[in-house]
């Protein structure tokens, strides 16, 4: 059986080790693709991401890998698109688009960088009503294709990041469900392939990957289908899902 994981980050953007290093380990873990997918360049966070003089570099690291490494491994050159980001660099094979963050007037906020910033978000921006902050990201994410023109749904729902056993939000409640449902479906003409992302998994930070259980069974009645990704950014996790 074929295994593939194409959600994979290295130096290029914020993991921990080189392209070569994420292909070796992925051959030590008996992959028959791996992917990598860099964060692409988003201008008012620039810590996690490529930088614009590093994108020609990363295309052509990349091209030099797959050729080098064909005969063990197919290396996929992707990269992660932010919802964001204003352009990507040519020789990108796929594109995993993700939202990591709510723009509000003019200020980004960014929602997986830690739980307090998150409680703080919804506080300070939402009036401590976490189905508003809920309802206005799928409602971003909801466009995700015309921003992207992704060929994967990323992490589609990490506003759970840290609701963990609903420690924050319930996520039965019925404006959550209306939320996502009314978003995967606006998605789903267009982009099909929504990805399991155990990277929170792979951190420890949740028990479960992204795209819930209820999401997984909602995407498949209606004509979409899943990938698992391990959402490494670093060797270690690897193919880990």
């Amino acid at each position: 059986m074929r295994k593939c994981d194409i959600h994979n980050h290295t130096v290029f953007s914020d993991g921990n080790n080189s392209p070569e290093e994420m292909i070796l380990a992925a051959i030590d873990a008996g992959l028959s693709e791996i992917g990598i997918s860099d964060h692409s360049y988003t201008s008012f966070d620039q810590d996690y991401c490529l930088l614009p003089d590093k994108y020609n570099e990363y295309i052509d690291t990349l091209s030099e890998l797959k050729d080098k490494y064909k005969d063990r491994i197919n290396v996929a050159i992707g990269i992660e698109y932010d919802y964001y980001s204003d352009d990507i660099p040519d020789g990108i094979e796929y594109v995993i688009g993700s939202v990591h963050s709510l723009k509000i007037g003019e200020d980004y906020l960014i929602l997986d960088m830690s739980e307090d910033l998150f409680k703080s978000i919804c506080t300070n921006y939402f009036g401590g009503d976490y189905y508003s902050l809920c309802e206005c990201y799928y409602e971003t994410i909801s466009d995700l294709y015309v921003r992207t023109r992704a060929d994967i749904v990323g992490h589609f729902d990490i506003v759970t990041k840290y609701n963990e056993g609903n420690a924050l939000f319930d996520e039965n409640n019925e404006r959550y469900r209306i939320a996502w449902q009314s978003a995967m479906l606006k998605i789903l003409p267009d982009i099909k392939c929504f990805e399991i992302n155990y990277g929170a998994v792979n951190k420890g930070l949740r028990s479960v990957p992204y795209l819930s259980s209820e999401m997984q069974a909602f995407l498949i009645e209606n004509g979409g289908y899943t990938i698992k990704n391990s959402d490494s950014h670093s060797t270690a996790t690897v193919g880990k899902f």
